[in-house]
């Protein structure tokens, strides 16, 4: 049975997965329709492909994977709504307030986070991202005209947002932006291949796929020997630098994660891990004094590969909730 994590993440994730690899394509459908997701025609794709901007309406709780501008316009008083914005692993997200017109006073509210939080739960966890969490919080009502463009620090975002009086409401354009050197990464599909990399920077960096996965780490350059080490009670990486640990949890947040496995020193080869949590995350932690890489393939955990154990197979975790 689905955990309640993952019935919340069904909302802004799961259902990217149906696009096979066509996710930058998909979209939520208005409110007034039947089925609540939509792979965007042919038709459409060209039309953007062409320059012309996307249009449409946002619903209280809404996923937006596309460029294009989006109104949402209350019919009755909306008091927890919340939009969750993803884009490819390689992108920032920008988000320009063209047209707001709520009650700051009355108790309206709009703010951006930069991330995503669900239920308590923050991604990037505080300890991996660069601002505080104070300072992740944008807020309309308090800076207004000051700071009418928020971009994110990684390839997702959210705006939280409170109205009181029908027919208020914001439009909002929203825009992808090149990253060059990816950090904190949700995944929008349940198998994928990605290199992260950390040029001499002191930083921490995780990629979250939010499903049970089988996931192979094919590259691994941290300037040390070779060795691939296991996570064991009285052993680790925590002495060394530089390192990748593999997470497993029922939550968002990686800091809250349980720690399976590290990575201490550089190898060439494979290692395989099979992870039945509901969410799989795969962190970097940098001193700044090497170039870090990592290159990693994942895919979706079904049940007959839970009845098979393969060479360098990290113990199973969670094949409970699966």
């Amino acid at each position: 049975m689905p955990s309640a994590f993952q019935f919340q993440c069904h909302l802004v994730l799961i259902f990217l997965a149906a696009s096979k690899g066509e996710t930058r394509y998909l979209e939520v459908r208005d409110a007034g329709e039947d089925d609540p997701f939509l792979l965007l025609s042919e038709d459409l794709k060209r039309e953007l492909s062409a320059g012309q901007i996307y249009r449409r309406s946002l619903r209280c709780i809404d996923m937006l994977s596309i460029e294009g501008q989006f109104t949402f316009t209350a019919d009755q008083p909306q008091l927890h709504c919340a939009t969750f914005f993803i884009g490819e692993p390689e992108e920032l997200i920008t988000i320009d307030y063209d047209f707001v017109n709520i009650d700051c006073q009355g108790g309206d509210f709009l703010k951006v986070f930069d991330g995503w939080i669900l239920k308590g739960e923050k991604f990037p966890s505080s300890l991996d991202h660069p601002l505080t969490t104070s300072q992740r919080y944008v807020d309309f009502c308090e800076s207004g005209n000051i700071q009418r463009s928020i971009r994110s620090s990684q390839n997702v975002a959210m705006i939280f947002f409170r109205i009181h009086q029908p027919g208020n409401g914001f439009t909002v354009t929203v825009k992808k932006n090149s990253n060059l050197f990816p950090c904190n990464v949700i995944s929008q599909t349940p198998s994928g291949r990605f290199t992260m990399v950390i040029p001499h920077q002191h930083r921490n960096c995780s990629f979250s796929i939010i499903y049970p996965v089988v996931i192979k780490i094919s590259d691994l350059i941290l300037g040390h020997l070779n060795g691939l080490f296991l996570k064991k009670p009285s052993a680790g990486c925590a002495g060394v630098g530089d390192f990748v640990e593999l997470l497993g949890g029922a939550g968002l947040d990686p800091s809250k994660m349980f720690p399976l496995a590290d990575l201490c020193h550089s190898f060439h080869g494979s290692a395989q891990m099979k992870i039945g949590c509901d969410n799989t995350v795969l962190r970097m932690v940098s001193s700044g004094k090497h170039i870090n890489r990592v290159t990693f393939e994942y895919h979706q955990l079904d049940l007959q590969e839970t009845e098979t154990r393969k060479e360098n197979t990290i113990e199973e975790f969670c094949f409970p909730s699966i």
